[in-house]
């Protein structure tokens, strides 16, 4: 049986896609430099808490898809925020 994607549900797929994979850029330069200076704490913070309330949004919802990309994108932002506060402690 194959799955029939509308143009509608396309599109959420593409920016669903988007979204998760465009913090994996600077994961691994933070990862690889070591360094997060340039990442701002607040920005991320934000971030962080808006991924948090699109999830619970979906979750209420009932729409699956909207809670699955924005926990990944939730775990991937909030990877960057943990690594720059470790960072930041230990040039501290």
């Amino acid at each position: 049986m194959t799955a029939h994607l509308d143009p509608v549900a396309l599109i959420g797929l593409g920016a669903a896609l988007c979204s998760m994979s465009s913090f994996v850029p600077q994961l691994i330069k933070i990862w690889r430099e070591g360094d997060a200076s340039a990442v701002s704490l607040r920005m991320f913070a934000l971030t962080v808490a808006g991924f948090t309330l699109w999830a619970v949004y979906g979750v209420l919802r009932g729409g699956w898809p909207l809670v699955l990309s924005n926990l990944v994108c939730l775990g991937l932002s909030a990877a960057i925020l943990i690594s720059k506060t470790i960072l930041e402690r230990r040039s501290a």
